[in-house]
């Protein structure tokens, strides 16, 4: 059977795809900080998925956030053997909402403080040349995978292995092996690297004053604590992180249809940020830029509140509407109802459309697995 028999370390509980429930499920956001006081308002992700936000100039907020920012060297870990980065203009970005069962991060990670660390949520970011719009291919976690050998940003070495789950990589290695997973499986160069906690997330939502969604129907989910009737809602950041995390009582409750509920989430943030008006309050922006960059940690390259703001400022002009958001094509594996297979020829057609900066072809998500929960909740 191609599923572990033994999770690995850092996995959460078996998530049960098809027609069968599942259990367990985290994600989050990132943001940022910027230049003068009339500040850039623009988009990034996190947890995905996210918002990047301009900060003021005052030599005291500079720094203050800029202490803030938490960074790691991929490219030191990863060295030269990576896929060749495409120089056409465009950007390719990994987003990942990371899970640390430590310090704020404990109540939400289900009350166990074990300094441990997953990633419930992958999201590889295009941005194409112009910067007006964007793919995003989100990775189930409960991929099988074969994961490459890495070597993790402390030094660490850490061999192959066959037939795991993809969130395997992040709670083996750490950013920098699951960067190398990515890059393997898409053959794909990561230009950038972004991830958010539950903490962060939670407290980001909550200075926005919430984002507004609607749901065509009732959500339940004890094991999330969501409980939505079918309506319009304006979701304080608990809320959020619920419907985020929540697989039960939407589509066939796996993992699948949390992750359209997560790309459904990240449109409506989106179009919160971009209309939250936090340039009439410097308070609100400063609350807002503390937040995110306490929430984010990111690549060495985007580790300061300069670079962040440039960055934040190249994404300015992408909005939901020009953003596509699919999933890596996959089948529920005929083994394991808890797991999920690539299907590799769709999934290739996703990768050369993507080096080639070209749009992702209808034909590559045609007919794969999907969770059921599309059109349950919209911005």
């Amino acid at each position: 059977m191609s599923a572990e028999s033994t999770p690995e370390p850092g996995i959460t509980e078996p998530a049960t795809t098809g027609p069968q429930r599942r259990g367990g499920g985290r994600r989050r956001k990132a943001a940022v900080p910027g230049k003068r006081r009339k500040a850039l308002l623009a988009t990034a992700w996190a947890a995905a998925g996210v918002v990047v936000l301009g900060g003021t100039g005052l030599g005291y907020v500079y720094f203050k956030l800029n202490g803030n920012l938490k960074s790691v060297d991929i490219n030191q870990a990863l060295g030269d053997e990576r896929p060749t980065k495409i120089d056409n203009g465009s950007e390719n970005i990994l987003v990942l909402g990371s899970d640390t069962r430590s310090g704020k991060n404990r109540k939400l990670g289900g009350g166990t403080d074990d300094g441990s660390a997953r990633s419930d949520t992958a999201m590889i970011v295009h941005v194409y040349k112009g910067h007006k719009k964007a793919s995003v291919v989100s990775v189930p976690r409960d991929t099988l995978i074969d994961r490459p050998a890495c070597t993790d940003t402390k030094g660490g070495s850490h061999p192959a292995a066959s037939g795991v789950m993809f969130n395997s990589a992040y709670s083996t290695g750490g950013a920098a092996c699951a960067v190398k997973t990515v890059e393997s499986l898409s053959g794909i160069r990561m230009d950038h690297y972004l991830e958010v906690d539950f903490a962060g997330f939670q407290k980001l939502i909550d200075d926005l004053g919430g984002v507004p969604v609607t749901t065509t129907k009732a959500i339940a989910d004890p094991q999330s604590h969501l409980n939505l009737k079918a309506g319009t809602h304006t979701l304080d950041g608990e809320r959020s992180l619920a419907l985020v995390r929540t697989r039960h009582g939407v589509g066939d409750g796996s993992d699948l249809g949390r992750i359209q509920l997560q790309q459904a989430f990240v449109k409506a943030l989106l179009d919160r940020a971009e209309h939250v008006g936090v340039l009439s309050s410097p308070k609100k922006l400063y609350d807002l830029a503390d937040t995110a960059t306490k929430a984010v940690t990111t690549d060495s390259d985007l580790g300061s509140v300069n670079a962040l703001a440039d960055f934040a400022g190249g994404l300015k002009g992408i909005g939901s509407s020009h953003m596509r958001m699919v999933t890596m094509p996959v089948r529920y594996d005929p083994a394991d109802p808890n797991r999920v297979l690539l299907q590799k020829a769709k999934a290739e057609r996703i990768w050369t459309a993507l080096k080639n900066d070209r749009p992702i072809p209808a034909s590559a998500t045609k007919d794969t697995a999907a969770g059921g929960a599309k059109g349950v909740v919209s911005g």
